[in-house]
């Protein structure tokens, strides 16, 4: 299952594989990782189709031991440190072993568990091949954990690609951080680790070992703009910025694009559930975008994205399958077409119904972000009995200002761009940050009409 890929790494020898703070690993000290692993696996009796949770952030051990656990055909469960409740994650997926980096590689069993039974589980310990379980991010209640053959996430990454030195700033608990990670070392690039993910950090990184891919998240881009950590140090060797994850407000795009001209900015699209598309952006400072690539097909059906995948998960471990019979899922994200490209305008459970009148978060924040004194904005629906929603805007300042101040500005600056049903109704200032440790928007429940 991963010969092909241990043949690669054996192609690439001394050159680097993994970066991690001053450390660099070549592609020879990966393979010695794996070997210890494989014998310390060997040494534990660590049977193939074992549950095993990989408690771990990016770093060079953990990939060592991830492609190890794949090599073993076990059913991986990543959770990083930033991971809300490990204990119940790993319930929900019926953990059986636990392997952190504190234990150099030995597996332990995890307490109280019995022998994971789900008929997924089955199915790939019977196929003998490895599998991985990640997490939705769902606002409330508990998250589904999507089983995924691996086997089949890996095989696109058999063709070869421009090799790049990238920063691995997603997690590995997250579909993107697992398809950095394979993109990157298939091809004989560079994965850089970071333990601090805030915009100088970042920044620094890139400087000190020549970044030349980004991948991260419209809400940290638009970090980066407003610390101006973009300006403080040298990151003349990056080349692209991949975003993703959640819709990027066209203003910090337009601002991004205006200060790195240079840069190719990207946009792209996966789901937990079905893997990383092929994407192509019209332009650095478009967000129309082409989606599919080999073994992805997409149709668009009363204005939502449907996709189906030969890398799309088996099923999920908690909840039924959301396939229809002919393998298609609902992405739930509304879209518009315009020929051959499509613009993701947001998730159907994110959208504000005013009165039957659609309103889409992200147009109205990329409106508001454009203000004096706005830090960052989060639009978001709250319950009406009159027109059944309004729009709330959540403000983070720059520097401290009256709320009736705030809501004047608000109401002079949206008319001339937004229709009256789009003017947020309700305006209010918040002091901490509104995103989750991915790096993502939170959603507030209200939302849901």
């Amino acid at each position: 299952m991963t010969a092909w890929l241990l043949d690669q790494f054996r192609e690439a020898g001394p050159a680097p594989a993994l970066v991690a703070d001053d450390r660099t690993c070549s592609y020879e000290w990966l393979l010695d990782r794996i070997e210890r692993a494989r014998r310390s696996f060997d040494e534990e009796r660590l049977a193939p189709g074992t549950v095993v949770a990989l408690l771990a952030d990016a770093s060079p051990e953990s990939c060592a031991l991830l492609i190890a656990l794949i090599e073993r055909q076990t059913v991986i469960v990543p959770i990083s440190p930033a991971a809300p409740d490990p204990e119940r994650l790993m319930d929900i997926a019926q953990v059986e072993t636990v392997i952190g980096l504190g234990s150099a590689a030995v597996s332990r069993p995890r307490p109280g568990t019995s022998r994971a039974s789900h008929a997924l589980v089955e199915r790939l310990r019977s196929d003998q091949t490895a599998g991985l379980v990640l997490f939705t991010s769902g606002s409330t209640g508990d998250p589904k954990a999507a089983l995924h053959d691996f086997s089949r996430l890996l095989e696109k990454f058999r063709t070869r690609r421009l090799p790049l030195r990238t920063l691995a700033f997603l997690l590995i608990d997250h579909i993107g951080g697992i398809n950095t990670w394979f993109h990157v070392l298939s091809n004989g690039g560079a994965v850089v680790s970071v333990s601090q993910r805030d915009p100088d950090s970042i920044c620094a990184t890139i400087a000190r070992h020549r970044v030349e891919l980004l991948p991260t998240t419209p809400t940290f881009l638009n970090l980066m703009l407003l610390s101006q950590a973009l300006l403080r140090h040298d990151i003349s060797s990056l080349r692209q910025i991949t975003y993703g994850t959640e819709p990027m407000p066209q203003t910090t795009l337009d601002r991004l694009h205006a200060l790195l001209p240079n840069v190719r900015l990207s946009q792209t699209y996966g789901l937990s559930e079905l893997g990383i598309l092929r994407a192509k952006s019209k332009s650095s400072g478009s967000l129309w975008v082409q989606l599919g690539g080999e073994g992805m097909e997409t149709r668009v059906a009363d204005g939502t994205l449907w996709i189906r995948a030969r890398s799309a998960m088996l099923g999920y471990l908690n909840a039924p399958s959301p396939f229809d019979a002919d393998g298609w899922f609902n992405t739930e994200d509304e879209v518009e077409v315009d020929g051959d490209y499509m613009r993701l305008k947001g998730r159907r459970s994110e959208i504000i119904n005013v009165g039957g009148q659609k309103v889409y978060p992200a147009e109205v924040e990329s409106v508001l972000l454009r203000m004096e004194n706005v830090k960052d904005v989060l639009v978001h629906g709250e319950r009406n009995p009159l027109t059944g929603q309004v729009v709330t805007a959540r403000f983070q300042l720059e520097s401290p200002e009256p709320l009736d101040v705030l809501r004047r500005r608000v109401r002079e600056h949206c008319r001339a761009v937004l229709l009256p049903f789009q003017i947020p109704a309700r305006v209010e200032i918040v002091e901490k940050p509104q995103h989750s440790a991915r790096f993502k928007k939170i959603r507030l429940p209200e939302n849901a009409g």
